[in-house]
């Protein structure tokens, strides 16, 4: 389906020749056909096929960079062929309408075949064996995403899922069961463990069985929460060893995503301002009180600074924190499913995330970054030590890995997880790829409370 798409959106860039005009529109998009493949097997050589489909997750966001990386190769490549080879001669700016059109015509006909092929050929059934501090929160994904098209069918318990139990069926205990009846029983396609508390024999077992019955194979293994994509992987004498990223940036990094920041909190500062007009006017008829609420946070290095937002709560709601703190149901932070204090605008800019728009003023400031940890109060901050620390080594963000897995789904424990995750890993494109997924996440008002 993605080859077949991948063809189309060639076409499509070849038929902005014709559609240009010129007498040899016809000829030069005649010899483009033969390049076709040629571009195609390029494709495959940039990971766009098989080594996409193995990969859990894999979206065609994560399509960008390769996609533009290997159309413009192929586009240099045309443009060479026909400059020096073929009848009629080929312009830069035929080149760039080209790679330009294939480029939107593949990512969109690539969204429709993950699409059709999540509807058609059905889910990929995954059993989790064992289960660690990152497990709850991608089980979480899964089951709210169906787009990734995986079905979780079960877990095979360890003594440590108690520490991270998952919302799906209990199957038994790995040293109890038959492995290979229980894994053809269910259908089972993928196999996800987390090696927190597995012996390594045992673990080396189920991955030798998998590997029998042709079914994928993804561990979590206990250091995956300060590894990250980032980790990179060595050899020493035949010996595998696994490179940790510090949690730090270098100057010409910081300076790049300073960059980002202010270009972006700009340009999204003079598009919602008639969206500010009307919260503000909203936010006045609606409850006595300011229009917008400031608060003490922490942020890069420790340092507090002043977080803005659109009020969203009674004037008064900063008093009334302490005596709703025993309902709450994470000990280490204030989660109410129903907050009282929340007004009837607010909750309507809570849903809609409006009431983040006064940030981006943080952002322009210095204060904030578009994409960050999670900037915490005082109260909450104490309870962050060790190595956990580290996630204040970068400005926290209006959005971020919290935001976009689940904000207020997550534990808190877990967001800490993700925030030094992230901190450890950070590239410019993972930050243009939290901004890409922050959309829908507001849009479809996921994780919203």
């Amino acid at each position: 389906m993605l080859l077949a798409g991948d063809t189309l959106a060639l076409a499509a860039g070849a038929a902005t020749w014709l559609l240009a005009g010129g007498t040899d529109a016809a000829t030069r998009t005649l010899w483009a056909l033969f390049t076709f493949p040629v571009i195609l097997v390029l494709f495959n050589v940039y990971g766009l096929y098989a080594a996409g489909l193995r990969r859990v997750g894999h979206s065609t966001v994560d399509d960008i960079p390769p996609l533009a990386h290997a159309l413009l190769v192929a586009s240099v490549g045309l443009w060479l062929y026909f400059d020096l080879l073929a009848p009629g001669k080929l312009g830069f700016g035929d080149t760039l309408l080209f790679g330009a059109t294939a480029f939107v015509c593949a990512l969109g006909l690539r969204v429709a075949a993950r699409h059709v092929a999540a509807r058609v050929l059905g889910a990929e059934r995954v059993l989790f064996i064992g289960s660690g501090p990152m497990t709850p929160i991608l089980v979480r994904q899964i089951l709210a995403s169906p787009r990734h098209g995986l079905e979780p069918v079960g877990v095979l318990r360890q003594p440590e899922n108690e520490r991270w139990p998952l919302p799906v069926p209990e199957l038994g205990e790995l040293a109890a069961v038959d492995a290979r009846a229980l894994l053809r029983e269910h259908g089972v396609q993928r196999v996800i463990v987390s090696a927190e508390g597995i012996e390594d024999e045992r673990l080396l077992d189920v991955i030798s069985l998998c590997r029998q019955l042709g079914i994928k194979i993804s561990t979590l293994p206990s250091l995956s929460a300060m590894m990250g994509p980032g980790a990179t992987i060595d050899s020493l004498e035949g010996i595998t060893l696994i490179g940790l990223n510090t949690p730090s940036l270098a100057r010409s990094s910081r300076i790049l995503k300073r960059l980002m920041d202010i270009a972006g909190a700009g340009f999204l500062l003079v598009l919602s301002s008639p969206v500010w007009v009307a919260a503000a006017i909203a936010i006045r008829l609606d409850s006595p009180g300011p229009i917008l609420f400031r608060q003490k946070r922490v942020g890069r290095g420790g340092q507090p600074f002043r977080l803005t937002k659109f009020r969203s709560m009674v004037a008064d709601a900063e008093a009334q924190r302490a005596g709703l703190l025993a309902q709450s149901r994470q000990q280490k932070w204030l989660d109410l499913e129903h907050d009282p204090r929340v007004t009837r605008v607010g909750r309507l800019l809570r849903l809609s995330s409006l009431d983040e728009l006064p940030q981006l003023w943080n952002v322009l400031r210095g204060d904030m970054s578009l994409v960050g940890p999670r900037p915490l109060i005082e109260e909450e901050d104490r309870n962050v030590g060790g190595w956990a620390r580290g996630r204040l080594d970068l400005t926290p963000g209006i959005t971020g890995m919290w935001q976009v897995l689940g904000r207020a789904a997550i534990p808190f424990e877990q967001m800490i997880m993700l925030d030094y995750l992230y901190v450890a890993n950070w590239s410019l494109w993972t930050d243009i790829k939290l901004i890409l997924r922050t959309v829908p996440v507001v849009l479809l008002r996921r994780g919203a409370n």
